[in-house]
């Protein structure tokens, strides 16, 4: 059967070796947990403008995130929050990320965030920038939202690997390129063992008219 045009596109793509290795060098770079990372139990306190409410948090085996407060929805929400958290400090190789992917390199290095990679075939048309060894931006398209992160403010931890401790989210219409939202997002961690678990995480948003502020403080960490 003949190849459609998309197809062909696709198969045009060569991955580019210079590429691969300067995304991998970030890749590895990034703090995560350590592969036999259990999880962790945590009491948790969520302020929105304010409105306190207590309650905890379990992460099984990095994966499975468990949240208990007393609102139902805000509780769907945190685990959300809580869950992004994980899936982006979990354990994983670079062949197991973006690596299976065919990656490019786009425009000139001259960019404040850095050189542009492009990431064919993962279906989020993402490309990210990459500066001092660092993923320093991302953008992914979806069918119905696209978003920008700049990554702001990074500390390093022991094993020399770059920590984000503030970035921003520009969530935009895929269509027109609208802006729809901005969410700023600061995080400060605890070290227990070899690993960094969330402490406090910010973030301001704006929804329903008006400016919100929530914080999700983490307390009596136990490892699992």
């Amino acid at each position: 059967m003949p190849q459609t045009t998309q197809e062909a596109s696709k198969a045009a793509i060569q991955n580019d070796p210079a590429a691969r290795a300067l995304l991998q060098k970030a890749f590895e770079n990034t703090a995560r947990w350590p592969a036999d990372f259990g999880g962790f139990t945590a009491d948790l306190e969520v302020n929105t403008n304010g409105k306190k409410v207590q309650g905890t948090v379990t992460v099984n085996s990095a994966k499975e995130v468990s949240v208990s407060l007393p609102d139902a929805d805000l509780q769907k929400s945190v685990e959300g929050t809580i869950g992004m958290i994980v899936v982006h400090r979990a354990y994983r190789t670079f062949d197991e990320s973006d690596g299976k992917f065919a990656l490019t390199l786009e425009g000139s290095t001259d960019h404040p965030f850095g050189q542009q990679l492009r990431i064919h075939g993962d279906n989020s048309s993402s490309s990210y920038r990459l500066n001092g060894n660092r993923i320093t931006q991302i953008n992914r398209t979806m069918q119905h939202i696209a978003f920008t992160i700049n990554v702001e403010e990074s500390a390093v931890t022991p094993e020399g690997k770059n920590l984000t401790m503030k970035y921003t989210v520009y969530y935009s219409s895929p269509k027109d390129g609208s802006l729809r939202n901005v969410e700023s997002t600061t995080d400060t961690h605890i070290r227990l063992g070899s690993a960094d678990l969330p402490a406090t995480r910010r973030v301001i948003s704006y929804e329903n008219g008006q400016v919100v502020t929530k914080t999700l403080t983490f307390t009596n960490h136990t490892l699992t």
